[in-house]
């Protein structure tokens, strides 16, 4: 059987295990301090922001970076873009509804584009990327959150810049980068469940106090006030620690 010559035109899936360049002390000492950065951020978007700064930094020839939230298989949204480039070609993914990007997001982990100008496979999408600024790309998938996957993009202003160097770096970055957004959205939960808890505790003080009731008896208040009003339980419970009012039912 004779088989066919590998194409530019296909996506480019390689290996992690299969002869990775190695990493010099330099990237190693230079993602160690990424890392510590990212731990001390518990902002999301904040978190973004570093890794693309990061990507742009590390990544040889990456004259701008990205990181875009893909939803439905064609929606494409800049999270954080390092510039102008970045953010216009992700729009471009978005208007096409094609491109390296949700190709990384849902198919290929790593999709590399030596040269739009020739890339058939986003025929819509490529032509408008090279005439924007991208003449070569490398899309990363970053992170799968349900339906909504995230991918690091990286932008070239020449053709035929990104290699299996740029590859890896750009892997090894996204591997803390996901780690770490990973870890964020933890923390946010974990914070958002203490406040909840928090604000009907003092509701629920409120309540005993006023009606000199048990605190069983004044969460019962709370969660008929909640069914009644339609209103989230923790909602109420804001309500009634801000105003000293029960939300009840709406007439």
């Amino acid at each position: 059987m004779t088989s066919k010559a590998a194409s530019t035109q296909e996506p480019v899936e390689q290996p992690l295990t299969e002869h990775p360049p190695a990493v010099s002390a330099g990237l190693a000492g230079r993602l160690s301090d990424l890392a510590r950065e990212m731990q001390h951020e518990q902002d999301t978007e904040a978190i973004l922001n570093v890794i693309v700064l990061a990507a742009q930094e590390l990544i040889p020839h990456a004259a701008e970076a990205s990181i875009s939230l893909v939803t439905g298989r064609r929606t494409v949204q800049s999270r954080a873009a390092s510039g102008e480039l970045a953010r216009k070609v992700d729009a471009l993914q978005s208007e096409k509804g094609q491109g390296p990007c949700l190709d990384a997001a849902y198919d290929s982990r790593v999709v590399r584009v030596p040269d739009m100008r020739n890339e058939e496979r986003w025929p819509d999408f490529a032509q408008a990327a090279y005439d924007a600024g991208a003449r070569s790309m490398l899309s990363i998938q970053l992170f799968v959150e349900g339906d909504k996957l995230g991918a690091l993009n990286l932008f070239g202003e020449d053709v035929n810049v990104f290699d299996e160097e740029s590859e890896q770096i750009a892997l090894l970055v996204a591997a803390h980068a996901a780690i770490a957004f990973s870890d964020a959205k933890e923390i946010a939960q974990l914070t958002q469940a203490l406040d909840t808890r928090d604000l009907i505790g003092q509701a629920k003080g409120i309540l005993m106090e006023r009606f000199k009731i048990t605190p069983q008896q004044a969460f019962l208040v709370l969660t008929k006030a909640s069914s009644e009003s339609n209103i989230k339980l923790k909602d109420v419970a804001a309500h009634l620690a801000s105003s000293g009012e029960i939300l009840t039912r709406r007439r």
